[in-house]
């Protein structure tokens, strides 16, 4: 079976690569005998027509990037030019993904259907629809009911975050791998219409996300790792044999010695790809799973002899230069097709093949400059290196405009259509180039990858100069996307080192003096033991937050208040640890307080912090003193509310509870003290009244999403993160929302309080981001 599997392999890149070496000889010939010169010059002659604006009274075109995203997309709807957008952009996506032909009337008739849903989907009303964040997005599972399948997803993309190594771009493999999952998931929607049941549609859709990130791991785990120089030249031969074993064999081969420096990293991943190998295998059966491991086996080859190419070698022949790129660039769109599960009509494979390498050629004229940078070897760098010394190395460029017209008159037989959205395309890419790259260094390219040709060099510039209405959805979300994972970037490092910066901050300034009049004080000694702990301090960060960025109060006048805060909780940690409550033995990573001293200790340091803490708040005296009476009054009511709460959390213990009563505790347990943290502040800024309700509404459901992941972590979580055992809740027999909802319930109650607590926040005219990734923080801590 083994031995079988090895001749199919090598007997079908053989064909594969026969294929590509007769495609290669066609368009040398064009490129020699410079046919596609005449044939493409009047190709853009007749396009020109529809795309070069003449009237100066014409408006210029806003331009079309990811900082106006929404407004480009209402300025081309009230232009009249959405529908004929989305036609070109729909139709090049099912060119490129489908191997389909535009002169079809089916495939027509699928392209408006399509465009229609999209132009519905981009005015809709509902700002949720069209919302990339994460409340968005679980919005929309809800609605399709797969929120186990977002939850799923979501936990997966956490886990790649994490182990995307220093060396990868990070914000290019997110996007790479939530580009294919959402693709996927899109054509799914597509191809079930309105037909199926709710059920079928979200087994379907669980499905195709499933198979997204299965292959989408992929593009950042091998394609990306392997290029880069993450792994060591004995790491990358290690790793590219278990991926050939793989394919060849069909079962991931046990993960065994690892001879190098990144076996953490390569163990993660070795799990991971098994567990997506898998479940591809058993979604490919029978002909369709051989022709799909074939042409993952085709790429993997195809890429392998491109990736140890060194560009200091000098004597690689047209052939080796462009025969594994056009493999590569085919086989990657047959399993794109595979994928996503399309229906196959005539001369799809043809099609297919042939389309790839003017994808591939166009972005290796975009990545020139990093690629030399990195020394990978491409049609491009080679000639930008040895096409002084080498006269025979075909021009990159040239290849390109021939592979074009190839396209156009062999592959689509001259279908207007086609030849629209190739030329569309091929024409904003340069477009998009030379905004990049600058007028200056665009023409420096040019004039090196000029080719002879000058009245055919003219014509393409000034398309590219004077050319309107060329550009592509796709590249526009794209662009979005990367804004958008680049800003979260940014901001997700704001908010750690701000959380960090004041983390410190209060850590310094806890810590109280022993009194002169007691030859031994115990209770502030045992004050000072609970408060060194590991604490995270989310309060008194959330009130410095809040007091210091919103509010613009003093950093040195809050820090009373900050006291203040740490002290209340750390006193009903101390209470809640007792033997008469929880008996805990073990808090932030130490012996409890009662179990370091004794009960009678621990008892009265929680009271003593107790009266530290209005201690501290009395002494606010930079702030107007109504407030600070308020704000006293608040907090007596507040401790005197958690005090209840507490009481019926013990009240309960062993018996049974409602998703409801556990939703009433979790806010006398924690939502409280969130609200406690952001009120506070307020109170002493004097806000208004409709803000201190949207806050305590933020407040309510942060709190109890941050119970429910306790909940959580008290059954998944590590020891050595958590600081304290796991499974204390199942042992002093407490109800909690994973023994009620069960696990999967539990993380949707958890998600469903995320986005509340987020679409509360829009009510606030504040941009409040940095309680944004506060959330994020507490749905996906560890700790």
């Amino acid at each position: 079976m083994k031995e079988g599997l090895i001749i199919h392999t090598n007997a079908c890149y053989q064909r594969a690569e026969q294929q590509a070496a007769k495609y290669f000889q066609s368009l040398k010939t064009l490129v020699s005998q410079k046919t596609y010169i005449s044939t493409l010059t009047k190709d853009f002659h007749v396009w020109k027509q529809s795309h070069i604006r003449h009237s100066l009274f014409s408006l210029g075109k806003q331009k079309a990037d990811s900082r106006g995203y929404d407004y480009y997309l209402r300025w081309l709807d009230y232009r009249g030019k959405l529908d004929s957008y989305l036609d070109r952009s729909i139709s090049y996506i099912y060119m490129r993904d489908l191997g389909k032909a535009l002169d079809s009337p089916d495939t027509q008739a699928e392209i408006r259907q399509a465009v229609n849903r999209l132009k519905i989907y981009l005015r809709g009303h509902d700002d949720k629809a069209k919302d990339f964040s994460m409340v968005g997005l679980y919005r929309w599972a809800q609605k399709e009911g797969i929120e186990s399948t977002f939850i799923w997803l979501a936990e997966k993309l956490k886990r790649v975050s994490a182990h995307i190594p220093q060396g990868l771009d990070a914000v290019q493999a997110q996007r790479k791998l939530i580009k294919i999952i959402a693709g996927v998931s899109m054509h799914a929607l597509d191809e079930m219409g309105d037909r199926l049941s709710s059920e079928q549609r979200a087994k379907k859709l669980d499905e195709a996300i499933r198979l997204g990130y299965a292959y989408g791991l992929t593009y950042p785990f091998i394609d990306d790792l392997l290029d880069s120089s993450v792994l060591s030249a004995s790491e990358k031969k290690q790793y590219s044999n278990l991926i050939r074993t793989t394919l060849v064999t069909g079962v991931v081969p046990k993960w065994g010695h690892w001879s190098g420096k990144n076996t953490t990293l390569m163990r993660y991943i070795h799990s991971e790809l098994r567990e997506a190998f898998d479940y591809l295998k058993a979604h490919h059966r029978g002909v369709a799973g051989n022709q799909f491991f074939e042409q993952a086996y085709v790429f993997f080859q195809s890429q392998e002899t491109d990736r140890v190419k060194e560009l200091d070698h000098a004597n690689y022949s047209n052939e080796d230069i462009y025969i594994p790129v056009i493999l590569k660039s085919a086989s990657s769109r047959l399993i794109v097709r595979s994928i996503v599960g399309a229906s196959e009509d005539e001369g799809f494979d043809k099609r297919t093949f042939f389309y790839g390498i003017y994808n591939q050629l166009a972005d290796d004229f975009a990545d020139l400059f990093d690629d030399l940078k990195s020394g990978a070897v491409t049609p491009y760098t080679y000639y930008w290196k040895y096409h002084r010394t080498r006269p025979d190395l075909l021009n990159p460029f040239e290849l390109y405009w021939a592979v074009i017209a190839h396209l156009i008159h062999h592959v689509y037989h001259s279908d207007p259509k086609a030849c629209e959205v190739i030329l569309d395309r091929a024409i904003n890419g340069l477009k998009r180039y030379k905004v990049r790259m600058g007028t200056k260094q665009y023409n420096e390219v040019m004039a090196l990858f000029d080719f002879g040709e000058p009245k055919f060099t003219q014509l393409i510039q000034q398309l590219v100069h004077k050319a309107d209405d060329v550009d592509f959805f796709d590249k526009l979300l794209r662009d979005h996307i990367i804004s958008i994972l680049k800003n979260q970037q940014q901001e997700r490092e704001d908010f750690f080192h701000t959380v960090d910066m004041v983390r410190t901050q209060i850590n310094n300034s806890l810590a109280i003096a022993e009194g002169d009049s007691l030859p031994q004080d115990i209770i502030t000694t045992a004050a000072n033991y609970s408060l060194e702990g590991n604490g995270k301090r989310l309060r008194p960060i959330i009130t410095w937050f809040m007091a210091v960025k919103e509010y613009r109060l003093n950093n040195a006048a809050i820090v009373p208040l900050l006291r203040s805060l740490e002290y209340m909780h750390t006193a009903s940690l101390i209470f809640d640890d007792l033997p008469s409550q929880d008996n805990a033995q073990t808090r932030r990573g130490r012996a409890t307080l009662h179990k370091k001293y004794n009960t009678a200790v621990a008892e009265l340091t929680g009271l003593f912090l107790t009266q530290k803490a209005v201690t501290e708040q009395a002494s606010l005296d930079a702030f107007d003193s109504k407030n600070v009476l308020r704000l006293i009054q608040y907090s007596s009511q507040t401790t005197a509310e958690l005090c209840k709460g507490q009481a019926m959390d013990l009240q309960t213990k062993g018996k049974p509870l409602t998703r409801e009563q556990l939703t009433l505790m979790s806010f006398y347990k924690t939502g409280l003290a969130f609200e406690a943290s952001l009120l506070m502040p307020a109170i002493l800024a004097g806000a208004d009244e409709a803000e201190i309700i949207v806050l305590k509404k933020f407040a309510r459901h942060a709190g109890i999403a941050f119970q429910i992941k306790d909940d959580l972590l008290d059954v998944e979580g590590d020891v050595k993160l958590l600081g304290k055992p796991v499974g204390q809740d199942a042992e002093n027999n407490h109800s909690t929302f994973v023994s009620v909802l069960g696990l999967d319930g539990a993380k949707q109650e958890m998600w469903e309080h995320y986005c509340l607590a987020i679409e509360a926040l829009k009510e606030i005219p504040r941009n409040l981001t940095f309680l944004k990734h506060l959330l994020n923080y507490i749905v996906n801590r560890e700790q």
